[in-house]
């Protein structure tokens, strides 16, 4: 079967906009630790605190949800050789779901007006998943890159990598 040449294009961004996914989180990531670290909008109450880093843990799960289900089993499928990677991969993102429920627990426990205890609670969570995203993405990207720019197929990036 012979792809069109957008289909074609697209294939050869994939690991590129892999990297763009990562990259958008790790922003995100950061920018609600500087703004909780700082006490500006929205981490300056609870409730918009807790929406903004809700939003983000439904993010992240979602991106490694896409990988998961989509991503990793088409990768597998053509590269069979990855299978240990990829379960590696997979148990990374096992991991990390334990530490959004952790920082999820976090927030919803803050008080209206988080205490200077709590704030610091909460910039050690934001911390600790931001070393390992960094860790993670960068292995991610460093493993499996290369092989979705060859993976055969018309595969939105949507749809591997979740609707981030």
């Amino acid at each position: 079967m012979t792809q069109t040449p957008g289909a074609a294009d697209r294939l050869q961004r994939l690991g590129d906009e892999l990297v763009a996914v990562h990259e958008r989180l790790r922003t995100e990531l950061r920018r609600i630790r500087e703004q909780v670290e700082a006490g500006t909008a929205p981490a300056h109450s609870a409730a918009t605190l807790a929406t903004h880093c809700l939003a983000f843990c439904s993010a992240l799960t979602e991106h490694h949800t896409g990988e998961d289900t989509a991503a990793f089993p088409r990768l597998a499928g053509q590269f069979p050789e990855l299978a240990p990677l990829i379960a590696k991969l997979e148990q990374d993102h096992a991991m990390m779901s334990g530490l959004i429920a952790d920082l999820e627990r976090v927030v919803s426990a803050l008080a209206d007006e988080p205490s200077p205890q709590e704030r610091s609670r909460l910039l050690s969570h934001l911390d600790g998943l931001t070393a390992i995203c960094d860790s993670h993405f960068a292995f991610e990207e460093r493993s499996i890159r290369a092989a979705l720019d060859e993976l055969h197929g018309d595969h939105r990036p949507e749809d591997l990598f979740g609707g981030v």
